[in-house]
């Protein structure tokens, strides 16, 4: 399986290269309690024309879960560190959520290392301290009470009653999750306010964002894009993970937006 040594950490990753060598890069970034399994429906489509990148964020999937908590300049590290042991001087950006948080400060504090940005369903502050130091501890207790609360903001009600495998799927990961990667996860989120450092942006960024989405609103959605110098904003019919209920429209708007 292929590992990074990253940060003193093990991240693991995956690579979907059917572009060939010469095609530009893609990072693919998880949101909080899923993996880099979250983006199979729209690997494929961006294989065909990017070098595709997806990793497993610290404390989640293969990646190492050290104890924390973690802050999000070690996230941010991460990326950085990934992209130097691979050897990827540039890349464009895609993250969800956590990914997307990821994703601000990256192109804020290292613009050279990135082209264009889609920071999806997220947030330059996400929740407060009485929504992410509750939920840590649980997590620390047991991923298992907090499957059902989680999933069910991540989709709407018909999406779900809908799609029970693929449910299952999900369910599974978030389970699996390490307790203290996750609640490690949960307290760098706590901390983070990026809201000045989006306004310094200057790269090309897409944001996208959930009509349904209760955990970051598309009101923050259409505030991030303001917040940013030419930003352009999406809104799709989708709760949480907008990429997974609203698959083919999330692809297809990524490409365009890529392609421009």
């Amino acid at each position: 399986m292929p590992f990074a040594a990253v940060n003193g950490i093990q991240l693991f990753y995956r690579v979907d290269d059917s572009a060939g060598s010469a095609a530009p890069w893609l990072v693919l970034s998880n949101s909080l309690g899923s993996d880099v399994s979250m983006w199979a429906p729209q690997v494929e489509s961006l294989a065909t024309k990017y070098r595709v990148l997806r990793y497993d964020t610290r404390g989640h999937g293969r990646s190492d879960a050290p104890k924390g908590p973690y802050t999000l300049d070690q996230l941010v590290g991460d990326v950085i560190g990934l992209l130097d042991a691979l050897d990827i001087r540039r890349a464009n950006f895609c993250g969800l959520s956590m990914g997307g948080l990821t994703g601000i400060a990256l192109v804020a504090r290292h613009p050279e290392r990135f082209d264009r940005v889609v920071l999806s369903n997220t947030a330059p502050m996400i929740g407060s301290d009485e929504i992410w130091t509750p939920r840590a501890a649980k997590a620390r207790e047991s991923m298992l009470q907090l499957v059902g609360p989680v999933l069910s903001r991540w989709f709407t009600a018909a999406f779900i009653e809908a799609n029970p495998a693929l449910l299952a799927g999900l369910r599974d990961v978030f389970r699996h999750t390490s307790g203290e990667g996750y609640a490690s996860n949960c307290e760098a989120i706590r901390d983070a306010d990026l809201r000045e450092e989006a306004k310094t942006i200057t790269l090309p960024v897409l944001v996208i964002a959930g009509t349904q989405d209760q955990s970051t609103t598309a009101e923050q959605g259409r505030e991030l894009a303001g917040s940013i110098p030419g930003a352009r904003y999406v809104e799709l019919d989708a709760a949480h993970l907008s990429n997974i209920e609203r698959a083919n429209d999330f692809t297809k708007t990524v490409l365009e937006f890529l392609g421009a």
